[in-house]
């Protein structure tokens, strides 16, 4: 089951797509956090959802969050396809052990061996404030993570 709205986030330390450790706690008491579980790099959904996060960061800045996303992609492919789409923010690997933070977010398909779409907003003092968990094939709507983040 995924974590709910008024949860503690699971804290986690994952490697970039520049082999570089990444925090949640690095970002407490300093910014929000949108944390995106996708399923696969270079898939088409999972592009074109990244693609348009990349396109409309200014409307994370400019709400002082950070947006980190997450797959069960090593770190040696993700930087590949950041490189490949221009993303500027932090790709993260859930590679190995497999899924451990998918899993803590109650967002792995065991039977996929990969993460669905979960998507968490998380405040500066690490609760989670707002969530929505897709299947495999259903994007998310961009705007209604902004209409969420509006809200704190």
């Amino acid at each position: 089951m995924a974590i709910q709205v008024g949860d503690k986030a699971p804290g986690f330390e994952l490697k970039d797509n520049h082999g570089r450790t990444v925090k949640l706690s690095d970002f407490r008491g300093e910014k929000n956090v949108v944390l995106l579980f996708y399923p696969f790099a270079f898939t088409g959904v999972c592009t074109g959802e990244l693609c348009e996060l990349r396109d409309n960061l200014p409307r994370f800045a400019d709400r002082d969050t950070q947006l980190l996303a997450v797959s069960n992609d090593s770190i040696h492919t993700l930087r590949v396809f950041a490189e490949q789409e221009g993303f500027e923010y932090p790709l993260l690997s859930d590679f190995w052990p497999h899924g451990n933070v998918s899993r803590a977010y109650g967002v792995f398909d065991e039977d996929k061996g990969c993460a669905v779409r979960g998507t968490f907003i998380i405040d500066k003092e690490g609760v989670v404030r707002w969530t929505v968990v897709n299947g495999l094939p259903d994007a998310r709507d961009l705007n209604e993570y902004v209409q969420a983040l509006d809200t704190l």
